[in-house]
């Protein structure tokens, strides 16, 4: 037999920014997949209805209410859960602004919860998965075509997102050897609430749609399946890398 399940069965998924949006997209499929989903989320409400969402599809959650921006709080939230398999490293946004427009605020704020946080939540919980050895563990970091290639008025997430690309790559290399891999998703603009909100542009919306050569806007769905490929065994070779969801836009 050559073909490789999804399966997910006994496996505990961390999705952090499970909310909305790509996260709360995530956790719905991999509890779709069998994982026990342990949902982070800064907005108790939002937790609420992924819970009423996921039980509806009879799959299991764990609401974790908690702001990835407060360390000491994920720190403890992280301490009191046994065991993660899979970390969905999703919590992140964007402020499209000109680049000589660039508010201190807005880069601080997109620098401290895009890079910062990510990389502290993949550090707290590696040294979870390193107690936990015998089980091999996956990490899914949320990035973007826009870690990839540059686009003009995102020039703050442009570089919170090759660094995540980078750190994938450190960490992929580094911990290739102790049964944990990491790849990054790579999404171009999804139909979440946020990219709506940036489509009422209709000038932007042609831009953006112009530059996918498959003219169209990814779906939830397309990026949360592959989450649940990198998140089995079906990927178990796949290490240190970035899946592009772009339709074709890196290719030119």
């Amino acid at each position: 037999m050559f073909l490789q399940k999804i399966n997910l069965k006994n496996k505990f998924a961390l999705v952090t920014g499970a909310g909305k949006g790509l996260g709360r997209a995530c956790s719905i499929a991999l509890a779709e997949a069998g994982a026990t989903v342990i949902a982070l989320s800064r907005t108790p409400s939002d937790l609420n209805k992924l819970e009423k969402d996921i039980k509806k599809i009879k799959g299991k959650v764990i609401k974790v209410p908690c702001d990835v921006m407060n360390y000491e709080e994920l720190k403890t939230k992280l301490e009191k859960i046994k065991i993660i398999d899979v970390l969905v490293n999703n919590a992140g946004t964007n402020i499209p602004e000109p680049f000589e427009k660039i508010k201190q605020t807005s880069m601080n704020y997109l620098v401290d919860l895009n890079l910062k946080a990510a990389f502290n939540v993949a550090q707290l919980v590696v040294k979870k998965m390193l107690k936990n050895k015998k089980r091999p563990g996956s990490i899914i970091n949320m990035s973007s075509q826009l870690g990839h290639v540059g686009m003009g008025g995102r020039n703050v997430y442009n570089m919170t997102k090759f660094g995540i690309e980078g750190l994938t790559k450190g960490m992929g290399v580094e911990l290739a050897k102790r049964n944990i891999r990491v790849n990054t998703v790579a999404p171009t603009f999804v139909e979440t609430p946020m990219v709506k909100k940036f489509f009422k542009n209709k000038k932007f919306k042609k831009l953006a749609l112009g530059n996918i050569p498959m003219g169209k806007a990814a779906t939830e769905s397309d990026v949360a399946t592959t989450v649940c490929f990198l998140a089995s065994s079906a990927s178990s070779m796949i290490t240190g890398t970035s899946i592009i969801i772009d339709g074709g836009w890196t290719a030119q």
